[in-house]
């Protein structure tokens, strides 16, 4: 989900002998025809080089949050001089939930405009849907050349967009309360996304694929209402996929803004994080997700 960063005013010849060498390649036909894959190990090579020259901040950024299951519930004891007796309030019957924001894709999607930029668009779609940008290609540009005002190593070592620059991305164009969370199920990661959607009516931001991708949760189905049941199953969701149109060699073709993400599909695509460019203490091994906490006054929810 990371992509590469404006330069923020290294030295200008070494960039210049890794863009010589770029069009060196370039012009004899092997990058561009990817010929035995040395198109792909050049991006790597030409990656490894920008970070050695124009490493990511070193500095604090928003923590990760682990959520653990709730404790049980008790019953509160009955104050001095009463009996206790007293019925507890009922609660409603238990029944399947079908829960959607309400949003137009055609002014709230915004598709990423290079491979590497879905943590931007998504950004861009959570920030369309709150009203605070459009999804034109212009607004999703000026958002990539913010990186710089948001980027951290400790949020990601390669550089760019992680978790933390969409929630400080988010809360510097007003829109504030959203955390970054971990969880060690993903049964756990769900419940707690959905009462969060639900008592927010804003979407959730979940880091797919091993925390290389950003899908954007706009509703979900469940057996029963998870802020009334706290056994509630998640059976799946309802996914703004910034990838779509494309189609992954991975992954497979993406499925358009809205589509409903059964349980089979969220076990393929919402994995826990482990990311190949190093060690990540509070995320590793968990499920990641960029949650909202404060209402979204103005945004409707409710059954399909």
């Amino acid at each position: 989900m990371s992509h590469p960063p404006p330069s923020r005013g290294k030295p200008l010849l070494p960039l210049l002998i890794v863009g010589a060498l770029l069009w060196a390649a370039a012009g004899t036909g092997i990058v561009s025809t990817n010929t035995l894959g040395a198109g792909e190990r050049f991006d790597h090579l030409v990656d490894r080089v920008r970070l050695a020259l124009d490493p990511p901040p070193d500095r604090e950024t928003l923590p990760t949050i682990e959520v653990t299951d709730p404790p049980l519930e008790t019953a509160s004891p009955a104050p001095d001089g009463e009996s206790g007796s007293a019925s507890p309030t009922p609660r409603p019957p238990r029944r399947p939930v079908d829960v959607k924001l309400r949003a137009n894709p055609g002014r709230v999607f915004a598709s990423q405009l290079t491979n590497e930029w879905c943590a931007v668009a998504g950004t861009q779609i959570v920030l369309a849907m709150h009203g605070a940008v459009d999804n034109t290609d212009e607004a999703q540009r000026r958002l990539a050349r913010d990186i710089d005002r948001w980027e951290s190593w400790k949020d990601s070592h390669n550089g760019g967009w992680g978790p933390a620059a969409i929630a400080e991305a988010l809360a510097d164009h007003g829109i504030t309360g959203y955390e970054i969370r971990s969880y060690r199920r993903r049964d756990l990661a769900l419940r707690d996304t959905a009462i969060a959607l639900s008592r927010t009516r804003a979407p959730v931001v979940l880091i797919a694929w091993r925390g290389a991708h950003t899908w954007i949760m706009t509703g979900y189905r469940a057996d029963a209402d998870p802020t009334v049941f706290r056994d509630a199953t998640i059976t799946g969701t309802y996914i703004y996929d910034p990838w779509y149109p494309r189609v992954s060699t991975i992954w497979g073709p993406s499925d358009g803004p809205g589509v409903f993400q059964d349980d089979a599909e969220m076990e393929r695509n919402y994995l826990r994080w482990d990311r190949p460019e190093g060690e990540y203490l509070e995320r590793d091994g968990k499920y990641i997700a960029v949650v909202p906490t404060i209402p979204l006054r103005d945004q409707a929810v409710g059954p399909d």
